[in-house]
């Protein structure tokens, strides 16, 4: 008999254990597929909701879950729903507290009757069950129970498990919402588990401090040294928010000092005595010992899985540290152009910002900045202008290598990789003089082997237009060569641009002036020629008929009024006669005939406005005995034009911010609200920062000097609240 009942037994627990991984195969396919969900009724539902066996309760509570997470309405078994809140089985608490997470703000009356039981599962003796029910209490988004999740932080603060003292830093900032009068209250808190032991509980317990009162800084003082050993423990998210906090608070906190670099010349009489100490005028930045050690703490970080993080070490020490530092952190950096595009977007957005400040750091790295044809058009863009930005700083072998590349790029298919390399060129042209040679060979062979390249010789002009433009009298035989490639030159651009260049450059050498000659040539297909090209031949040809005029003045005396009228008549007559036959001549001269002509040409154009510029310069060159204003408006020298980084926008930017990728164009001026858009504060002035015995725990308040200690004490926070010391 005994026998038998316990075989009996035992079919019994194998009949009870089938039928529950029968459910959870089944609840799982419904999980899935969600076919289970959409068949059953909602009396049958409710009726699972309703019923006193857990098994029956926990099917029906997975329904409801999974149609809420499937967008389908769930509001009706809310009543059914919160009627198991007081089940002591803790899988059945679990789908409870999701269900009221979701619909607790929907019906706040009915949601206050599961506060009792979230309140009596506060002192269970599970860590789990107390940590659910306070981020449960948390969570619901009533208003009327923020003093009773007030008072449920308070008490999960003085909870032996650290998983809870978790839960009330999580749910701080949850609770300040729910009513901002909480603030004195919640700050009490937030000094306590600021200071717990535990390292996942400080993590959030910063996240809170910084959503609630990131001003005071006082509040951190006594923690500073524990958060800064803590820091390597903590997960990725918690070390984001701390070095965040450790960054203000080191601003805040630590004056900028520096020291005149001295160093030792000779020796002394005797072979034991030190030599004389000479000032070598540099400036040497001194670190606060506090400083120093979080700046210590961050280099194992640089070794971190999570690519935020490193950027967040970097920024920490390019905008607290000194280049060694820096130095450390650019190899961890670039090894970020190793991850996926998106990430390597972003890596390279604070890569251009920190080689803008500090160029000669990413020099060995130039080889990673080289263009792969895989390369998205925004991850090439990045490279080459971080190649342009490290050019002046290579050596000699590094940048034939980069024109190299440029060079091989701007023959390529893509018109955007073109109009982005060829200007690349320019840049790399203007930042290094000595190079310039190179990269004008370069564009010049570019225009000569692709006369059909419409948008490569139109880039490449411009360029070149720019480099003449910085010295105009070494490049004359240039602007000879382009305009002998007037013929071949198709786009409407490009013929502007040489135009111009003859143009501007006609007066340069009076006697080797090719400029009367490229507008009789221009001259005679005026009509076939685009708006750009005529708007350029009128200007060349204006400008060339000032030049014919200013020398015929200068070669021939002004007439003097007073003398005129002491002479004779007939000495009078005589050179009005000569004045008449000398005007004549002016008008029947090629040059006079030319500009009468590009005149006559554009008068009936089709073009307003071209026709109104053809007015003005007739205006202006009407009179030829007073060209000073024409003179002052078309000879006058024209600015050098400067081909900046496309990121110096981004310059001043927080590295690391999403401000920073978006730029302030799209972003705005006050950045993207809550992706750490804000500035850093600026260095806090000798003397006035807070005293350094306020970062040792033992310090005894009542026996120091408050005055000093509080000198530089951070403000109130944002519900106002007393002033604490830490």
């Amino acid at each position: 008999m005994e026998s038998i009942s316990r075989i009996s037994s035992m079919l019994e627990n194998a009949r009870d254990l089938t039928i529950e991984a029968a459910q959870s195969a089944n609840a799982g396919r419904s999980s899935k597929s969600g076919s289970s969900s959409r068949s059953i009724p909602f009396t049958q539902l409710q009726k699972l909701l309703d019923s006193r066996n857990d098994r029956d309760i926990l099917e029906g509570l997975r329904k409801v879950v999974s149609m809420i997470y499937q967008g389908k309405p769930c509001l009706p078994y809310f009543s059914s729903v919160v009627k198991n809140v007081a089940n002591p089985n803790i899988e059945v608490k679990k789908l409870v507290y999701i269900y009221l997470l979701h619909y607790a703000e929907s019906d706040p009356d009915l949601a206050l009757l599961s506060v009792n039981a979230i309140q009596k599962s506060l002192t269970d003796q599970n860590p789990q069950v107390r940590a659910m029910a306070l981020r449960t209490m948390s969570g619901m988004r009533v208003p009327v129970i923020s003093q009773i999740v007030s008072l449920a932080i308070k008490r999960g603060c003085a909870d032996m498990s650290p998983h809870v003292r978790k839960a009330s830093a999580l749910a701080i900032p949850k609770c300040y919402r729910l009513d901002p009068n909480t603030l004195p209250q919640l700050l009490e808190c937030l000094s306590i588990l600021l200071g717990d032991k535990q390292y996942f509980v400080v993590g959030p317990a910063v996240s809170a401090f910084l959503e609630l009162c990131p001003d005071r800084i006082d509040l951190i003082h006594k923690h500073y040294r524990e958060l800064v050993r803590k820091l390597v423990d903590m997960d990725e998210w918690s070390q984001l928010a701390t070095l965040q906090l450790l960054m203000h608070y080191s601003r805040r906190c630590f004056p900028r000092q520096t020291k005149r670099v001295t160093k030792v010349e000779g020796k002394g009489f005797y072979s034991d005595e030190p030599g004389e100490e000479v000032d070598t005028g540099e400036q040497a930045v001194v670190l606060d010992p506090d400083l120093e050690l979080l700046l210590r703490a961050c280099k194992p970080l640089l070794q971190s899985r999570n690519s935020a993080v490193i950027i967040s070490v970097v920024s920490c020490f390019l905008y607290l540290g000194t280049s060694e530092y820096l130095k450390d952190a650019v190899g961890p950096l670039i090894a970020l152009l190793r991850a996926p595009s998106d990430i390597q977007q972003v890596a390279l957005y604070n890569i251009v910002s920190t080689a803008l400040i500090s160029p000669p750091l990413f020099v060995p790295y130039a080889s990673r900045f080289l263009i792969h044809s895989t390369d998205p058009p925004n991850v090439w863009r990045l490279k080459l202008e971080l190649l342009t930005i490290i050019f002046p700083h290579c050596g000699l072998h590094q940048k034939s290598i980069i024109v190299s590349e440029l060079e091989h790029f701007a023959q390529g298919t893509s018109l955007d990789l073109i109009r982005e390399s060829v200007r690349a060129i320019g840049r790399c042209a203007q930042a290094d003089p000595r190079t310039s040679t190179r990269c004008f060979k370069v564009l010049l062979k570019q225009i000569s082997e692709n006369p059909n390249n419409t948008l490569l010789v139109s880039e490449a002009l411009t360029v070149i237009r720019h480099l003449i433009q910085q010295d105009p009298t070494s490049h004359k035989e240039t602007v000879i060569r382009l305009a002998k490639n007037l013929d071949m030159t198709t786009s409407a651009e490009a013929r502007a641009s040489i135009i111009w260049l003859v143009g501007e450059y006609a007066g340069v050498e009076p006697e080797n002036n090719i400029a009367p000659d490229v507008l009789r040539i221009l001259a005679s297909a005026f009509a076939d020629e685009s708006e750009p090209a005529k708007q350029q031949i009128l200007l060349l040809a204006a400008k060339v008929y000032l030049h014919y005029l200013n020398n015929n003045s200068n070669s021939q005396p002004s007439p003097n009024l007073e003398q005129e009228q002491e002479q004779e008549p007939a000495v009078k007559y005589y050179h009005q006669q000569q004045q008449q036959h000398s005007q004549k001549e002016k008008d029947t001269h090629p040059i006079s005939l030319l500009y009468n002509y590009i005149h006559l040409l554009t008068r009936y154009d089709t073009s307003y406005d071209l026709r109104d510029r053809a007015r003005t310069f007739k205006a202006l060159l009407s009179n030829p005995h007073s060209t000073q204003l024409a003179s002052l408006l078309l000879l006058a020298p024209k600015p050098v034009p400067s081909a900046p980084s496309p990121s110096e926008t981004r310059k001043g930017l927080m590295l690391g911010s999403m401000t920073l990728v978006f730029g302030r164009e799209v972003a705005g001026p006050a950045g993207v609200r809550g992706y750490g858009e804000g500035e850093l504060p600026a260095w806090v002035e000798e003397g006035q920062q807070p005293d350094g015995r306020l970062r040792d725990v033992h310090v005894d308040l009542d026996t120091a000097d408050k005055g000093s200690l509080l000198a530089g004490a951070g403000g109130q926070g944002k519900g106002g609240g007393g002033q604490a010391v830490g």
